[in-house]
């Protein structure tokens, strides 16, 4: 049973608070609802990590209000993705520990002890593919990893991947991120023996067709061990080397 409903239960117990009350706290166990948006609050107690925040179709005071109920009710790090400029100078107003990263388009808000475990290690195969590397990179670190980056490193020239060959073993989860032919995390797949997880993105010329062609050549990669998440989905891949990187 949940320690805070332990808590709510002796509570009630005792008589130090009214039947009303407590159950109001315990429904702020589960969920908030904000009309607009029903937050998760449980999801920290059965993932050890918060509800993550998707910017685009919200509204910016939408936004700076969810933070503000995720800030007051969670005990971990708060993530807001795929954010811009002008959200960003709004929500740090009102919560100025909010830090911005423009590459990443991600918002982050830090709380408590800040951990840093295991190695999470994120290529891209070219720098028109950092900011889809560098939204895996900081959702990792803001879950609580160590993460290394290793960028334009594409199959045109090979030999600077080779020459990473210690990062590339010492790893315990790699993040490949590729546009165009989507040929680099079949690559290292066949150089290491940890975990890949391949990020396919929409960069690439017509026949790219927004990163499907990059999408179909990692799910058909015959590397084994290579797991594929959605075109452009940085922060999925950061979120599954999260959950490999901290089993055990």
């Amino acid at each position: 049973m949940d320690h805070k409903l332990i808590n709510i239960l002796n509570k009630i117990r005792n008589d130090e608070i009214p039947i009303d009350d407590a159950v109001q706290e315990i429904q702020q166990m589960y969920y908030h609802n904000l009309e607009y948006a029903v937050i998760d609050t449980h999801r920290e107690s059965r993932n050890k990590f918060p509800e993550v925040i998707y910017c685009p179709g919200k509204t910016t005071e939408q936004i700076i209000s969810i933070a503000q109920k995720l800030f007051e009710l969670s005990n971990n790090n708060i993530l807001a993705t795929r954010a811009d400029k002008e959200t960003f100078a709004k929500l740090s107003l009102e919560i100025p520990a909010a830090e911005y990263n423009e590459l990443a388009r991600t918002i982050i808000i830090r709380k408590g002890q800040q951990k840093a475990v295991g190695n999470i290690l994120v290529i891209s195969a070219g720098t028109s593919d950092i900011p889809v590397g560098e939204e895996a990179a900081v959702t990792a670190e803001v879950m609580g990893n160590k993460v290394d980056r290793l960028y334009d490193m594409g199959v045109a020239g090979l030999h600077r991947v080779l020459a990473q060959s210690e990062k590339l073993l010492s790893a315990k989860v790699i993040i490949v991120v590729a546009g165009m032919d989507g040929a680099l995390p079949s690559v290292i797949g066949g150089l290491v023996s940890n975990p890949v997880i391949a990020v396919p993105t929409s960069i690439g010329y017509g026949a790219n067709f927004g990163g499907l062609s990059a999408l179909l050549s990692m799910l058909n990669s015959c590397s084994a061990g290579i797991g594929v998440v959605n075109i452009d989905n940085g922060f999925g891949a950061g979120y599954l080397a999260s959950l490999i990187n901290q089993l055990g």
